[in-house]
């Protein structure tokens, strides 16, 4: 049987925010997660109380009377580990010498990680720099839960009134498709020959990016076919072998998915996709700023 120890923060999150919505959609979008990484999560807080939290139905969900004793628990459990931390980051600000960087299946521009910390070190010769990559399936890369301090993001980053960003790299977009589509044997592809195509995307929870990857801006208010719904690097490139669709992909992240079948091709009359480094607008600590500016210093942003 679970004991209350294994009960984790992340799921008491997952637990008030869905008590606070009662939908999983706006819940999860609230959180910047899939809805299915919601679902699990709760079902895992079930389990170890062994109690049903939540009664499903067709509008969405209500709590149970094991919810509503839960939730003032939980409440509390969530604001005094905040306080706990806010004391302790009190305590040691001014001796904490480590800024961690998020990252996720997205490879980082050759060069720009080392040049970066360089310049971080000259500034600061105590700091350390830590790496953390993060599953492609949280689309802020750590930044949304409290896991990195700065992250390497697509934009438009969810939740914009809660980052600041500076860009770091411009790409152009391809578009991936299997081997054998018969738009595969041209060199390039206009967007307007792809309006018709079943395009892969992400879960509504990615907000804007979602919209950004479907290229929404560019098909003169046509909607666009979903031919499924994908959440990281694999799910994409299994649903592209399997033939349900196509999507896009900035050219840096083209490895990724041209193999096994999958090829990928320039794309026309679709905007670049843009890489930022992004920092949570209310952290002020010094290190995190002097790592967002030493990022601007090495690409040359304002």
């Amino acid at each position: 049987m679970s004991r209350a120890g294994d009960v984790h923060l992340r799921e008491l999150r997952y637990f008030t925010a869905l008590a606070e919505e009662l939908h999983f959609t706006r819940a999860a979008e609230r959180l910047f997660v899939s809805q299915p990484a919601l679902s699990k999560q709760i079902r895992t807080l079930e389990k170890e109380l062994g109690a049903e939290l939540f009664a499903r139905h067709r509008r969405g969900v209500r709590l149970t009377s094991a919810g509503e004793a839960l939730r003032p628990y939980a409440l509390a459990m969530l604001a005094a580990w905040e306080a706990c931390r806010a004391d302790v980051g009190r305590v040691t600000a001014r001796e904490r010498t480590t800024v961690v960087v998020g990252t996720s299946a997205s490879p980082v521009p050759g060069g720009l990680l080392p040049a970066i910390r360089s310049r971080l070190a000259a500034a600061h010769p105590g700091a350390e720099v830590r790496l953390r990559r993060v599953g492609s399936e949280d689309v802020t890369a750590g930044l949304a839960g409290g896991e990195c301090d700065v992250a390497f993001v697509w934009l438009p980053v969810p939740g914009p009134e809660r980052f600041a960003w500076t860009v770091v790299s411009e790409e152009q977009n391809l578009v991936a498709l299997t081997e054998t589509h018969p738009l595969a044997a041209r060199e390039e592809i206009a967007f307007t020959d792809l309006l018709d195509e079943p395009f892969l995307a992400l879960p509504e929870s990615a907000g804007p990016l979602r919209d950004h990857w479907l290229a929404l801006g560019s098909r003169g208010g046509r909607p666009p076919r979903i031919g499924g719904e994908v959440n990281g690097t694999a799910e994409t490139h299994a649903a592209l072998a399997a033939g349900l669709g196509v999507c896009l992909v900035a050219r840096g992240n083209a490895q990724l998915l041209a193999l096994d079948g999958v090829t990928t091709r320039p794309v026309t009359g679709v905007p670049p996709s843009r890489l930022a480094l992004a920092w949570r607008r209310d952290d002020t600590r010094p290190l995190v700023r002097a790592y967002a500016e030493a990022a601007r210093q090495v690409t040359g942003a304002r």
